[in-house]
């Protein structure tokens, strides 16, 4: 896969076929189109190309908003590759670029740029200034400009959108297992390793604090999950606690893991964690010793469920 950082810097001869959106999870949901993308352009002898936005659009044209996203825009780009797609391109989206006509949009993006001969697209795009075309104003630029238009039905969309919808609101509850099962994946974060307070050292239980590489991520319910991570190039896995740290009079929602069977420092690394299943929601405890035989209690949970998934 190649990547491209606007739609000018495609520089490409190869007729296309195209798909458009956020992507937002590259969820199962979205494989079903990315894969008749994908088929579609070997049986056309076309190019297959992704045109996606960052920053997301909402970011833009509503700057107070607290929109969290499913990946950071790496994560997508890593996510895409695999479903085996020829070119990704990442537009800037700017309020100069939303200012564009249907026209200029279809004219210079589509066409002149990314050369394409067909479009595969949802019946609800909506696209241009103001959002003023849909789908059947592009049939008619494709009738102007010489490429076809595949439609994806109600139903796929449905699918996707309720298939976002469900990963969001699993996270919110910290149901990790279902969010995945939905993603076709485990559900990450990244981030640098960061030196905390250092409590967990103090009863035993060493902790790696993340700093998410990203604001926008979205971090699921505050609580505890097992985790698993690759650190140099070893499997390892691990109990995550997101939350404040109430029985400590924490304030700030930090994310700490306490690595099982390893215990080297981390400060300064890039980190990625996978989460597998929650344990259990955040509490206060009434005192440092029954939090840490809670911890204890987490860790034999945590055992007990590795064995059995292996």
């Amino acid at each position: 896969m190649k990547k491209h950082s606007a739609a000018s810097t495609y520089k490409n001869e190869r007729p296309s076929v195209v798909t458009i959106g956020t992507f937002d999870g590259v969820h199962q949901g979205h494989n079903a189109i990315l894969k008749r993308l994908v088929a579609t352009a070997k049986n056309d002898y076309l190019d297959s190309v992704v045109l996606t936005f960052f920053p997301h659009p909402r970011m833009v044209l509503q700057q107070n908003t607290e929109i969290k996203l499913l990946n950071t825009i790496d994560e997508r780009t890593n996510l895409l590759e695999e479903t085996g797609i020829d070119h990704l391109v990442i537009h800037p989206f700017t309020q100069e670029f939303s200012r564009l006509t249907a026209l200029e949009y279809v004219r210079d993006i589509l066409v002149k740029n990314l050369k394409a001969k067909k479009i595969i697209i949802g019946y609800d795009h909506r696209f241009g200034r103001n959002r003023n075309a849909d789908i059947e104003d592009l049939k008619e630029y494709g009738k102007k400009f010489n490429f076809e238009v595949e439609e994806i039905s109600a139903k796929e969309i449905d699918d996707v959108a309720i298939s976002s919808t469900k990963i969001r609101k699993a996270l919110d509850a910290g149901d990790i297992e279902t969010a995945n099962s939905f993603l076709g994946y485990n559900f990450m974060i990244s981030g640098e390793v960061v030196k905390g307070k250092a409590l967990g050292r103090t009863i035993n239980y060493p902790t790696a604090n993340l700093k998410p590489a990203e604001k926008y991520k979205l971090i699921p319910k505050n609580g505890v999950y097992i985790v698993e991570a690759q650190i140099a190039e070893r499997k390892v896995f691990g109990i995550t606690s997101i939350g404040t740290n109430p029985t400590v009079g924490g304030i700030d929602r930090t994310i700490e893991t306490h690595f099982l069977d390893f215990n080297e420092d981390l400060y300064g690394n890039n980190l990625t964690i996978e989460f597998l299943k929650n344990i259990r929601d955040e509490e206060n405890f009434e005192s440092i010793e029954i939090l840490r035989q809670a911890i204890i209690k987490d860790e034999s949970f945590a055992k007990e469920f590795l064995r059995n998934r292996e």
